[in-house]
């Protein structure tokens, strides 16, 4: 479990993410993540085949993490058991860190990950521990 002290470097040193799980509809908890994050600065690019090839953020979704271009980290709105899938997908792409969102955990992953030198969160969401921690 990384430290308040973790998190808030891992917030501050990424600039890029990758939301992967994108929702167009505004009352879902990816849309207003995806929001959140946009308007503090970081350049997100939303992920979601069924909805590829759409402006969204300012960025056009992609249907793949390979899509998406160097991304410093990866923030997964999956069920735990795809989890997996897109932490190696992560590690693949030369991604730093692997976010997994509120409910979403998958030790397994997160052990790939950390042994291939990404740092990881799970169980959390970067908008509630940007003002939890007052950035």
């Amino acid at each position: 479990m990384p430290s308040d002290s973790d998190i808030r470097d891992i917030l501050t040193s990424v600039k890029t993410i990758a939301l992967v799980g994108w929702s167009p509809k505004p009352d879902r908890p990816s849309h207003r993540v995806a929001a959140f994050l946009k308007a503090r600065g970081y350049r997100v690019i939303p992920v979601n085949p069924g909805q590829a090839g759409v402006e969204a953020l300012g960025e056009t979704v992609v249907a793949t993490l390979a899509e998406a271009g160097p991304v410093d980290m990866v923030d997964i709105f999956r069920r735990s058991e795809e989890a997996g899938a897109v932490a190696d997908e992560a590690v693949a792409v030369g991604a730093k860190v692997v976010w997994m969102q509120l409910g979403v955990s998958d030790e397994a992953a997160a052990a790939r990950a950390r042994a291939a030198g990404l740092q990881v969160v799970m169980n959390r969401c970067p908008a509630i521990e940007i003002p939890r921690l007052g950035m």
